[in-house]
């Protein structure tokens, strides 16, 4: 689960919109991938960074974040939940990194190669995780094995065969862009007969047909936090595709799906639960147990409880996700039950009841149906 977005970019919730823009032009600065080039730690606190701005910056998103937190930018487009590389950051944010990394391409890349081009980035990865409400509520770790491009061993990813090395592209002179004088902007783009890679592959590698990446299962452990729910996104780092040497692996996002209990129901983060009680429970008052999401509690029923009335019983409900303590409640409602059998002697009392109710009863009919009143 992401970390809270106003204490990623540092700055209280009252914050405006320029104060939040300074906050993260700070550290976009501080974390950029190109004065930090051999910082895995520093690209994804500038991805975190990134992720923070595009929902706060946005008055839309910022106010859903404010009333339900990460969940509530799960559905809607809500929330950027990871850029798959800062190429994506540039793209959306030019605007801001203009002023301070100046010059067209000033955005940096992941790495770069010995030619001077950028070394691109792995791609990102989503793997959707089945896990039970309980396992929901209480966390757990799960181990998952994913397809992932990793580098071919026998050419180092380089997508030569073994014993050559890739050729310098003629074309940009291995800097992997071409640029265009339009009036007076230069503009730089990807070489189109690299592909922006700065080398060529003349001879390819037999094992990767010169991709430099084969695709191989890798078994992951996933750590899924108490309060999670359904359809919320976990990232895990580096765990993606691996990306062209010298770049950096993507991020591999876990979407989890929760199965529905087949008692308790979930509502944000409290827990409602039905419990039947019988007519003299609900008449005489009673003490029941009752199941939580933790163990067993012991609830009172009060003399004279409807049927349909809603307990609650505070602290009782799921951990709360965002960073805060405590949790949320349960709320118990009680039903009383109608016997579907009554034994002679129960049949007996009940009519007994019904006369000094003055009700009537007449047939086995009627007298279900009395029986129903008096539980309605």
């Amino acid at each position: 689960m992401p970390r809270d977005y106003y204490e990623v970019l540092g700055v209280p919730k009252t914050s405006d919109a320029k104060q939040i823009k300074k906050a993260y032009r700070k550290l976009a600065m501080k974390y950029h991938p190109d004065r930090n080039p051999d910082d895995a730690d520093a690209e994804a606190k500038f991805k975190e960074a990134s992720e923070a701005y595009a929902v706060l910056s946005d008055e839309e998103q910022r106010s859903r974040y404010d009333q339900y937190g990460h969940a509530g930018l799960k559905n809607g487009g809500g929330g950027f939940g990871g850029f798959s590389s800062p190429e994506d950051i540039f793209g959306q944010f030019g605007d801001i990194f203009g002023d301070f990394f100046g010059g067209f391409g000033g955005g940096g890349g992941r790495g770069r190669s010995s030619g001077g081009s950028r070394a691109r980035g792995g791609e990102d990865l989503q793997y959707r995780l089945d896990i039970d409400f309980l396992e929901a509520v209480h966390g757990c770790e799960k181990k998952i094995k994913i397809p992932r491009r990793v580098h071919c061993s026998p050419c180092s990813g380089s997508g030569a065969k073994p014993g050559t090395k890739p050729k310098k592209c003629s074309t940009c002179n291995g800097q992997g862009a071409v640029y265009q004088q339009q009036m007076f902007l230069r503009i730089r783009t990807a070489c189109p007969t690299c592909q922006g890679q700065g080398t060529m592959v003349s001879d390819p590698c037999n094992s990767c047909s010169g991709e430099g990446r084969i695709r191989e299962e890798h078994e992951i452990k996933v750590t899924i936090p108490a309060g999670v729910d359904e359809g919320m996104r976990l990232r895990v780092p580096r765990k993606g595709n691996e990306g062209e040497p010298g770049g950096p692996p993507g991020d591999l996002f876990v979407v989890l799906e929760v199965h529905e209990h087949d008692s308790f129901r979930r509502d944000g983060e409290h827990v409602k639960l039905t419990v039947p009680i019988s007519y003299a429970q609900a008449c005489l008052g009673a003490k029941i147990t009752v199941p939580t999401v933790d163990e067993n509690a012991e609830l009172s029923i009060p003399r004279g409880t409807r049927s349909g009335h809603i307990f609650r019983m505070s602290g009782k409900g799921i951990p709360i996700l965002g960073g805060r303590r405590g949790r949320g409640d349960q709320f118990v409602q009680v039903v009383v039950a109608v016997p579907q059998k009554l034994s002679k002697e129960e049949e007996e009392l009940i009519r007994q009841l019904a006369k000094l109710q003055e009700g009537k009863v007449n047939d086995k009919s009627s007298f279900i149906d009395n029986i129903l009143g008096f539980f309605g």
